[in-house]
């Protein structure tokens, strides 16, 4: 897919976020790159660069206090082409990153992976 199409997905992706999550967002910038870097597959212990669909860096909200300096913006990036490789179709595509973006912006609000996983047990029923 080309970059600007995908691109647009994202943005698509962010906009369909609840209001009151959105107006929350301050000081974070999303990017798209292709692939991670090896050093963000080192820091999160992921051998394979297809296995991270996107990666939040920053300090969740819950973490912050008053006292929390004033720092460069918190980031969410997306990886293109890991997120290509496990989609067959454009609803898939969109679909894909959806839960991406959603499951980024749930770490950027201090919501743990055992926590989303455990939220998505629950709303599929298990």
């Amino acid at each position: 897919m080309e970059r600007e199409s995908f691109r647009e997905l994202v943005v698509e992706a962010l906009d369909s976020l609840p209001e009151q999550f959105r107006e929350r967002l301050e000081n974070i910038v999303v990017v798209i790159e292709d692939w991670p870097h090896p050093a963000q597959l080192a820091g999160l212990g992921i051998r394979r660069r297809r296995d991270l669909l996107g990666l939040y860096e920053g300090v969740p909200l819950t973490k912050r206090s008053v006292w929390h300096p004033i720092e460069l913006p918190d980031k969410i990036t997306i990886f293109q082409k890991p997120i290509e490789m496990r989609c067959r179709s454009d609803k898939e595509m969109m679909a894909r990153i959806q839960d991406t973006v959603r499951h980024e912006i749930a770490h950027y609000f201090g919501i743990s992976d055992k926590r989303l996983r455990e939220i998505r047990a629950i709303r599929e029923g298990r």
